[in-house]
């Protein structure tokens, strides 16, 4: 199950490949849903990457769709931010697990491997997230939920009031085609901002546009439960 994402961990010391652009067949129809919720749509100066741009109770926040970041990430990469200026002292992983445990032994391997010289340099910061916070779960979040994903945290109250039910099946229930759970996905609260990033698989419309619905439910929920007094 984990395979593809340990051979990318192989490639790391080789140059990022190359991703194609948006195609016109995406840009379009991307551009038009975007008009229809409010969103601001743009495509970069190369032609190989696009943002959304929007606001979740007047906090703005930017989706951008392009070359990945990450090396455990294949073809094209979709990262979000919002930074909400709710606590700073919350802090909530969602990972898909087969993700997950291909860090963890990535980790390990460098930690015991007396030749390795170089990797400590292009170690991804998640790995220090799975270092720092423990992995949760509760009752109330089917099985499905947890087989897919892990949340981590420091306080296990947080991630209960954050990850709630609404959020769990919005994770769990994707638009067909999905994508599996070996696609890699993260859905962070840290230092009063909200992150995602996931590999675009399968690249179509519907994947896109999921992933903003999780992404702004997950700002609106952090801002209700959150917010600075």
């Amino acid at each position: 199950m984990f395979d593809r994402i340990k051979k990318a961990f192989s490639r790391e010391a080789e140059p990022a490949e190359p991703t194609e652009g948006p195609s016109s067949r995406l840009a379009g129809p991307v551009s038009e849903w975007a008009a229809t919720q409010g969103f601001g749509f743009s495509l970069d100066s190369t032609g190989q990457g696009m943002a959304l741009e929007g606001k979740v109770a007047g906090k703005p926040w930017r989706m951008q769709l392009g070359r990945p970041s990450r090396n455990y990430i294949l073809g094209q990469e979709v990262r979000a931010r919002a930074e909400l200026g709710v606590d700073e002292q919350v802090a909530v992983l969602v990972i898909n697990r087969p993700l997950k445990e291909a860090l963890e032994k990535r980790a390990y391997q460098i930690y015991t491997d007396q030749l390795q010289t170089s990797a400590d340099a292009v170690l991804p910061e998640e790995m220090r997230w799975l270092a720092m916070y423990d992995e949760v779960g509760w009752d109330s979040l089917p099985a499905d939920f947890w087989a897919r994903v892990s949340v981590l945290t420091d306080r296990r109250d947080h991630a209960q009031t954050w990850v709630d039910r609404t959020m769990g099946d919005l994770i769990l229930n994707w638009p067909d085609p999905s994508p599996s759970a070996e696609v890699p996905f993260i859905l962070l609260l840290l230092n009063g901002k909200v992150y995602l990033r996931m590999e675009y698989t399968p690249a179509d419309l519907a994947t896109l546009q999921h992933a903003a619905q999780i992404f702004t439910n997950a700002c609106a929920a952090a801002l209700e439960a959150f917010r600075q007094r």
